[in-house]
């Protein structure tokens, strides 16, 4: 299957754009257009190869998510015009990202095997183990870096630096609070748990917007909820339907991100294996078949697909 690395195109009444790791956003003044690549990215480096089927995964369960939550804040979506695309409200983004917690894994879990009780001025309880649910779900917030690594940043610390007035931080959590209940009670539809996930938002002419993925691989993790409590009584670890395999791979082969580390060789097995999880993650997440589109040349796709919808908007 052929995959999306990078893309260069030049559209009617394109005004910029700005590459991220993952999505390519083309400027359209008070509109952007988002493609997401198939590019994967882990410890903030984008890894050598792309990962078939990646994009389109993001790109359609951030979609469905973003018209699921719209009763709770509006968010940027107007349009999906391709499978790897979408279109909508271009927004100042608040410098930083909502991370919600509903169990101890990953970063927070890392933190707290080194002896730390406090993450991004949270205190933990004692006795916790790998994966153990927190009594209510926790905000770990980061800055949001344009290069290089996000960092931990405490609420107290960004209302005091100002980074985030005091009053739009207190309706970012509120926010943040309730699409993390949203995303557990479809998840527990689908026989999965959301164990934690981003959040980011913007602002446009004094409304806050919901923006960017929301509940996908790349922004979140689940578990499957049918052993969870069987694995955690018998200290088993949980099977994770999240981009954290891929952060193990790394790390079992020396590599997070680090000065002077090198990414490990990425065969064709290792592409493969990447990509089905993501399908499989889709598939769980979204309760429906997945239908690969890049079975032709997905970059005359796109271009094709766009060049189409923009005519349709003048």
């Amino acid at each position: 299957m052929s995959s999306l690395k990078e893309t260069s195109f030049n559209f009617p009444g394109q005004q910029g754009l700005y590459k991220g790791k993952v999505r390519d956003v083309y400027d359209f003044g008070d509109k952007i257009l988002m493609i997401a690549s198939d590019r994967i990215s882990a410890f903030d480096v984008v890894l050598p190869r792309a990962i078939p089927c990646k994009g389109q995964v993001l790109n359609q369960i951030a979609s469905k998510y973003l018209k699921a939550t719209r009763d709770i804040v509006p968010n940027w979506l107007l349009e999906t015009p391709d499978p790897n695309v979408s279109f909508g409200i271009k927004c100042t983004t608040f410098p930083v990202e909502m991370v919600v917690r509903g169990y101890l894994v990953g970063h927070a879990w890392r933190e707290y095997k080194s002896g730390k009780r406090s993450v991004c001025g949270v205190t933990l309880p004692e006795g916790l183990k790998e994966n153990d649910k927190f009594p209510t779900p926790i905000i770990t917030p980061t800055t949001k870096a344009h290069e290089g690594h996000d960092e931990d940043i405490s609420r107290e610390e960004i209302i005091a630096r100002g980074i985030v007035e005091e009053e739009k931080y207190k309706q970012l959590e509120a926010y943040a609070l309730q699409l993390f209940a949203r995303g557990t009670e479809i998840a527990a539809k689908n026989g999965l748990i959301l164990v934690d996930t981003k959040y980011e938002f913007g602002e446009k002419d004094g409304v806050i917007y919901l923006i960017d993925e929301v509940h996908t691989p790349d922004s979140s993790r689940y578990f499957y909820a049918e052993n969870y409590e069987y694995n955690q009584e018998n200290q088993l670890p949980q099977k994770q339907l999240s981009k954290e395999f891929v952060r193990e791979w790394l790390i079992a082969n020396n590599f997070q991100g680090k000065e002077g580390q090198t990414v490990p060789e990425m065969t064709d097995e290792k592409v493969e294996e990447i990509s089905k999880r993501y399908i499989e993650l889709f598939e769980n997440v979204m309760g429906e078949k997945f239908v690969p589109e890049n079975d032709t040349d997905i970059t005359e796709r796109i271009d094709k697909n766009i060049k189409s919808f923009l005519e349709k908007q003048k």
